[in-house]
């Protein structure tokens, strides 16, 4: 296995770098007759696309999707869905005086580790322009959901240490973390946030942070034991995006300092439905979905980037340093965001098909 496809029933296989012609994405697995326009795929890649703001790089990308295959006159076909957008602004020549030495906190060394040589430019296919491919495939399958009234929002709730005051995450509209370039709901924070960005990027500095993703409306059920329970599968959607160092549902990390009757979370009837009176679950039980809202949280780290002295190694086995050029995001946040919810979608596209095929045919 090459590493570049995900899902099994909504199955994902991407291909493109950085500097290349392009990125591409073939769907495979998603239903006929879903009604599918560009512009179904537009909102969300422009929700990422790079230079939106003074707060990310300003790497200039139309980010226009082509659809080459998998659908005729504005329906899905049952095929494989291809899409292909373009890279339009690459600048390679940023990254020549680069070509033999390791970036720090890049995957440079690595990928010259496993492969003996690497596509410098921009990083290649480790570059986290590729994660367009993913947005792309991830609108595919919100359209999907969204037919079945499940929904997928995202936001950023923390930029190093000011952290977003959300006191219910059912009341966080599209709307209002769109309401600002942070991409965080809670406006006071968010003015914090962007005012902490301007401040590392002045220093050419970065700043990592947090972000939240919630799934509402999701059947009680989903999920495969043991190995492909729903919270695994999640966690390598999450985790394989880039710059992504820590997962957690619920409760999350701070359940380590709980007791068990402050972290169970108690079971009751509401209109005949089997609810929880708390969540700390996050909305997964043995990994499988309990029909509450799922609720992740994904850390993201610093821009490794920096346009400052570092100390690093060249291919040639000698110690020297290195000032990166080039554009870059001094915090990843705000475009992280459509990526999060895009392998959210694509996973709970393929344990939805996975549930639907168990439950309208049960052994």
């Amino acid at each position: 296995m090459s590493g570049n496809s995900f899902g099994q029933r909504f199955r994902i296989t991407t291909a493109g770098e950085s500097h290349g012609q392009g990125n591409l994405v073939i769907v495979d697995g998603c239903p006929p007759g879903l009604e599918l326009q560009l512009d179904d795929l537009r909102q969300d890649l422009a929700r990422r696309r790079p230079g939106q703001s003074r707060l990310t790089t300003q790497r200039k990308e139309a980010d226009e999707p082509e659809i080459l295959s998998g659908v005729f006159e504005g329906k899905t076909t049952g095929t494989p869905i291809a899409i292909l957008i373009r890279n339009q602004d690459q600048r390679s020549k940023d990254y020549s005086q680069i070509k033999d030495v390791f970036r720090p906190g890049h995957a440079d060394f690595t990928y010259w580790s496993k492969y003996g040589l690497r596509d410098y430019r921009g990083g290649g296919r480790s570059s986290a322009r590729e994660t367009v491919a993913r947005v792309a495939a991830g609108a595919i399958a919100r359209k999907f959901l969204d037919s079945k009234g499940i929904h997928v929002l995202g936001w950023v709730d923390r930029v190093g240490d000011i952290q977003a005051q959300i006191t219910d995450s059912n009341l966080v509209t599209l709307e209002s973390v769109e309401s600002n370039p942070v991409r965080c709901p809670d406006p006071v924070a968010a003015e914090k946030m962007a005012e902490l960005i301007d401040q590392v990027r002045r220093e050419k500095n970065s700043i990592g942070g947090r972000c939240t993703l919630v799934v509402q409306h999701i059947p009680a059920g989903l999920g495969e034991p043991v190995f492909d329970r729903l919270k695994a599968d999640l966690a390598k959607a999450i985790m394989s995006i880039p710059a992504v160092t820590a997962f957690e549902i619920g409760s999350g990390v701070e359940a380590g300092s709980m007791r068990g009757t402050e972290h169970n979370d108690p079971f009751r009837l509401e209109n005949g439905q089997v609810v929880t009176t708390s969540n700390h679950h996050g909305g997964m039980l043995g990994g499988i979905s309990s029909g509450m809202p799922l609720v992740i949280r994904a850390t993201i780290k610093p821009t490794s980037s920096l346009a400052q002295e570092q100390l690093t190694v060249n291919q040639h086995g000698e110690e020297t340093t290195i000032i990166t050029k080039g554009r870059h995001d001094p915090c990843l946040l705000p475009r992280f965001v459509p990526v999060g919810e895009a392998m959210v979608l694509v996973c709970l596209a393929d344990h939805y098909l996975r549930w639907m095929e168990r439950h309208h045919n049960p052994d």
